[in-house]
């Protein structure tokens, strides 16, 4: 792609988000770049405001955000708080349940996500097993109930709207070398900073996400 013609895809890109989150984009340009899509190149920055602009992703808010590729780079990943915000935003959307399974030292086996489409007889349901699911990272450890139900979402909301064909970052092992010790490439998250999954988020749960736009 010639340099003048990304440097205007990528200025059309930042000022229809900027409008959306009510920024300026030059400011906007700034913070991305310092923060959330730190260490991006022109075609990364481009891509990643490109996904999120197409599903009203807001980077400022964590729901998506950039990770390092074992190939080299980074993608696009969308937190469970973007799938949340997605789910929620669909009109087609009508309601979630969880059900999960435990052993009998209670620990988990399985989570099923049901979601609700309008315009569908039959609910989607997914079923993730923890045996499949786990990794070595302290989020599974401490929260394996909690990283199950993040899990099953994920996968239930992208069959029940149609993001089949987007990798999970956790099931492909795309974004990270190491598993034991992958982290954004935003950097540390101290005590009390920034999380991904919300206000009650435990410490570290930020690692967990998925990644949109592998093959």
């Amino acid at each position: 792609m010639a340099k003048n013609a990304l440097s205007d895809q990528s200025k059309s890109a930042l000022a229809i988000m900027a409008e959306r989150i009510n920024l300026d984009p030059k400011k906007l340009h700034d913070t991305l770049r310092n923060t959330v899509f730190k260490g991006a190149n022109d075609d990364e920055l481009v891509t990643l405001v490109v996904v999120a602009n197409e599903h009203k992703l807001n980077p400022l808010q964590k729901e998506i955000y950039a990770f390092p590729s074992r190939g080299g780079g980074i993608v696009p990943v969308i937190s469970v708080d973007g799938w949340i915000k997605i789910m929620n935003s669909n009109p087609r959307f009508n309601g979630v349940q969880f059900h999960s399974t435990i052993d009998d030292k209670g620990a988990p086996v399985s989570c099923a996500c049901t979601i609700s489409v309008k315009g569908m007889d039959n609910p989607i349901v997914i079923t993730e097993f923890f045996s499949e699911c786990k990794r070595n990272t302290e989020p599974w450890k401490q929260y394996p109930h909690r990283m199950m139900r993040w899990k099953a979402l994920s996968q239930a909301v992208r069959t029940a709207f149609g993001f089949a064909g987007y990798a999970d970052a956790d099931a492909e092992a795309e974004t990270a070398p190491d598993e034991s010790d992958a982290k954004p490439v935003f950097g540390e998250v101290e005590a009390g900073g920034p999380q991904l999954f919300g206000d009650d988020a435990p410490e570290g749960a930020e690692v967990e996400a998925t990644e949109v736009g592998a093959a």
